[in-house]
């Protein structure tokens, strides 16, 4: 495990270029490290998480970027996953 903290904000990119940055940063990190994503729309949040699943890591979680509103997929989410 590590203690470095990995961030990548994709919200300005479109599908399939958001896995394959999200996919480019977990190839960096070391096994069991923290991978926090920023990204919003309908696609990156169905695509991006699914595809981080079938590439072996583990989803922590999946939260829109503020707690108090309700789930929009237009507005930005953290997507927060730990590579295995």
């Amino acid at each position: 495990m590590t203690d470095r903290e990995y961030f990548i904000d994709i919200t300005s990119d479109v599908c399939p270029l958001t896995f394959v940055k999200t996919k480019l940063l977990l190839e960096k990190m070391p096994p069991g490290a923290l991978a926090t994503v920023r990204l919003k729309g309908v696609q990156p949040l169905d695509n991006v998480p699914r595809s981080v699943k079938a590439h072996g890591h583990e989803i922590v979680s999946l939260d829109p970027e503020a707690p108090q509103s309700a789930p929009d997929p237009r507005q930005p989410h953290l997507l927060v996953v730990r590579r295995c």
